[in-house]
């Protein structure tokens, strides 16, 4: 967005309501995540498990925080992604040459799954 005087951005003020609106709204979504945890858990768990209590507001923040510390929240398959959006043609076939190898047996269309000595069963005994 461009101002009159021909600067980006605009002016601090309205910079900086942005972006305590965009704090807000994380928080809000935060809190809104939060409690459908915590109501998908008491309506389920008790039901499905005899032992099952029901929590409150903060166990479920607590439950949320054990997931993403234990399952990560699936950062590095972004990173990921977004590297090989970056990757030149040549990088992307160098890339897929080099697992395609990694794989024993192969999988549909790859180049391992064809390479293998006529009479090979890869390396099975029967």
């Amino acid at each position: 967005m461009r101002t009159f005087d021909g600067k980006r951005g605009g002016d601090w003020r309205f910079r900086s309501a942005r972006f305590l609106v965009r704090i807000v709204v994380v928080i809000a979504v935060l809190v809104a995540v939060v409690w459908l945890v915590m109501m998908l858990w008491n309506w389920l768990m008790p039901a499905l498990f005899d032992g099952a209590r029901t929590i409150d507001y903060w166990h479920a923040l607590g439950l949320l925080v054990l997931c993403k510390i234990l399952f990560g929240g699936g950062h590095g398959r972004w990173r990921e992604h977004r590297r090989w959006h970056h990757m030149s043609a040549a990088e992307r076939e160098e890339f897929g040459r080099r697992f395609r190898g990694r794989c024993r047996d192969g999988y549909p269309g790859s180049d391992s799954a064809t390479s293998m000595p006529a009479g090979d069963n890869g390396g099975d005994k029967t």
